[in-house]
């Protein structure tokens, strides 16, 4: 592993440690670490449009398939 995957690597499995208070599974690349603490994450909605820091000069739609 390179600098950047042993540094992923080393966090990935201190967030391990620190949600399952155990070892992090073995043979694990970080990335796999990674990906096995947040699938079991709920999916969360983002609605930027509801932010009211925004205002409403700068909102805009995406484009509609189909629209002229």
């Amino acid at each position: 592993m390179d600098g950047r995957e042993t540094r992923i690597y080393e966090e990935a499995a201190a967030l391990w440690r620190e949600l399952h208070g155990g070892a992090e599974p073995t043979a694990a690349e970080g990335a796999e670490i990674l990906a096995t603490i947040t699938k079991s994450l709920p999916t969360a909605g983002y609605h930027r449009i509801c932010s009211p820091y925004l205002r409403p000069s700068t909102i805009t739609e995406p484009k509609r398939r189909g629209a002229s």
